[in-house]
């Protein structure tokens, strides 16, 4: 069975994954496996940009979640979430997991202060293991590097959306993240990464750069509307 301590190893949403199929070679109730199917589904449509599936995958998810009465299982569904939306660039309190803090363990108290870019020095060891190098570099030039030593997307864009959060995302954290997004097929945080360096660009004066990005953006979009249920 998988605890609390062994998911800092992990990163949060995919540590969640993890408690819900923790139970192998035993009967698995129905519950968790509706979870951890709807976790997946509710991650990857938001990634996709499809909110009216996520909105829908993760009501299912919540419900089966609620059953158990489990506080903790819970406040990991939240900063799940939080996480996938700060990956995306949307910067805003968790405020589903800020009413379940009170019964929230140790580590995800830490995540959560960590997505919001006020992770306390002596919480970083409680922080899933690829991120520990993130938050201590926040206020040094090596966190870009320390980005890149993350090896799952997911985490790696969260990362990058918590360097940004802290007015630490330099020129190589933004083509980080807009390549791992690129890669992933992530259309949601893809645009609003581009966005970005398009702001920048424009900031700066470089036309050829900004109407690059310009068209590389039209190209996102214009794939985006083929898909129902886009906002």
């Amino acid at each position: 069975m998988i605890s609390s301590s062994s998911c800092t190893r992990l990163a949060l949403p995919l540590c969640l994954l993890a408690l819900l199929s923790a139970c192998a070679g035993k009967p698995v109730p129905d519950w968790q496996m509706n979870a951890k199917t709807s976790v997946e589904r509710a991650t990857a449509a938001y990634l996709e940009g499809n909110v009216r599936a996520e909105t829908q995958e993760f009501k299912l998810a919540r419900s089966e979640i609620s059953r158990t009465g489990r506080a903790d299982l819970m406040a990991r569904l939240e900063l799940t979430r939080c996480a996938s939306r700060l990956a995306s660039l949307v910067i805003e309190e968790c405020e589903g997991f800020e009413k379940l803090r009170a019964d929230a363990a140790a580590p995800e108290r830490a995540y959560a202060d960590y997505l919001a870019g006020k992770i306390k020095p002596q919480d970083i060891a409680l922080l899933p293991s690829q991120h520990r190098t993130v938050a201590a570099a926040i206020s040094d030039p090596g966190a870009a590097a320390a980005l890149q030593s993350i090896e799952d997307p997911l985490a790696q864009l969260v990362a990058a959306g918590v360097l940004f959060r802290s007015d630490r995302a330099t020129p190589a954290v933004l083509k980080l993240a807009v390549d791992t997004a690129s890669a992933q097929g992530w259309r949601r945080p893809l645009l609003a990464w581009l966005g970005v360096q398009l702001l920048r660009a424009e900031k700066a004066g470089d036309a050829v750069d900004a109407e690059r990005l310009r068209r590389k953006i039209t190209l996102v979009e214009n794939a985006a509307i083929a898909i129902p249920g886009q906002p």
